[in-house]
């Protein structure tokens, strides 16, 4: 039998142009692109044909070549450095929100936690002259932040707050969170506290929660030792493991403060299966009032913060140029809720 090669026509390079939709709508190529830039000033029944032949043909303007043109950026870039936390889905979300009614498109990146990463990330996004960026917390190596100072565009960030941003700090205090949370624990009659965290090289979010545990420890007059304190990854089998060893090596264990609600749900599953009653027998608290922790059995108590909020004051502050009639001038502080629910005693927080 004959074979036959049948050879696939090859499609033109370069994709389709303004040139090709101005052929086939029967108008010139300035049309097409005042139509693109400037709609007002095409009449109706013209961008209706131009419409149409962009939808016909699947033209797909070239936004890095407008924004030469025009001089004016159309994206936002943001770097989170996960996108497996749910956590960061409600603070895109925020983003999202008020980027896309301003006619602004979100540039998503991932640093993994690394800052080296994240410098050759920012590097990318300002080569394509975005409106602005937004950064997860404030903890950037040398070379990201002279990057960061430099830019003459807004910079945002979020998570954590402190008192020197770059230039605009949107988030709330991780250190007063987890401060707050541990005199509730401790209010509440706790006193052999352990606490886990994710690790704290590279995240300051996760340094700062951890030295808001200690300095409420401390106050109290305990110093727990390095062995109450323990770094795991996000994951339940994570805090599963967490609860552990510190059932298996602290007899005299009252309660861990989880600084991650993913950890905590893991800990309260591995209570379960050992048959440790919670609360009775062992206190657990999260932070960041994901959806799962008013529905776990128990239910979580927690450290609730604006998530939604945060991405959406973050974006405001981008459209705003930096900005702000709030009295810390370009620090907006969004706070925190202490949720006391069913897996620890009450919890009595505040002054």
């Amino acid at each position: 039998m004959k074979t036959v090669t049948r050879h696939r026509k090859k499609r033109p390079s370069g994709g389709v142009q303004i040139r090709d939709v101005a052929r086939l709508a029967g108008v010139s190529a300035i049309t097409v692109s005042r139509h693109l830039n400037e709609p007002e000033k095409v009449a109706e029944k013209t961008r209706a044909k131009v419409a149409a032949a962009i939808n016909e043909i699947g033209y797909i303007p070239n936004m890095a070549a407008r924004t030469l043109s025009s001089n004016k950026a159309s994206v936002v870039g943001v770097i989170v450095p996960t996108i497996t936390n749910s956590i960061f889905a409600d603070f895109i979300a925020g983003l999202s929100d008020v980027l896309e009614e301003q006619g602004y498109k979100l540039l998503i990146s991932c640093s993994g936690y690394s800052l080296e990463r994240e410098a050759a990330l920012i590097e990318t996004l300002i080569a394509q002259r975005p409106a602005g960026i937004i950064v997860t917390g404030q903890a950037h190596s040398e070379r990201g932040r002279g990057l960061l100072q430099r830019v003459r565009i807004p910079v945002v960030e979020a998570w954590e707050i402190g008192s020197a941003p770059i230039d605009i700090g949107v988030g709330f205090s991780n250190f007063n969170a987890c401060y707050e949370m541990t005199r509730g624990l401790l209010a509440s009659g706790y006193r052999n506290i352990a606490f886990a965290s994710a690790p704290i090289a590279a995240n300051d979010r996760a340094m700062g929660r951890r030295q808001g545990y200690l300095a409420a420890m401390r106050e109290a007059g305990l110093s727990p030792e390095l062995s109450w304190i323990r770094e795991a990854e996000f994951s339940f089998g994570r805090g599963a493991e967490v609860m552990g060893e510190l059932v298996d090596s602290h007899p005299n264990l009252e309660a861990v403060f989880y600084a991650n609600d993913i950890l905590a749900i893991g800990a309260l599953i591995e209570c379960q299966r050992r048959g440790i009653r919670i609360p009775d027998d062992i206190g657990i608290c999260g932070f960041d009032d994901v959806e799962l922790a008013a529905i776990t059995i128990p239910s979580l108590t927690t450290v609730r913060i604006p998530r939604y909020e945060i991405g959406r004051r973050a974006a405001e502050m981008v459209m705003s140029a930096g900005t702000t009639n709030g009295p810390d001038g370009n620090v907006i502080d969004l706070g925190f809720e202490i949720i006391s629910r069913a897996s620890t005693v009450p919890i009595f927080s505040g002054p």
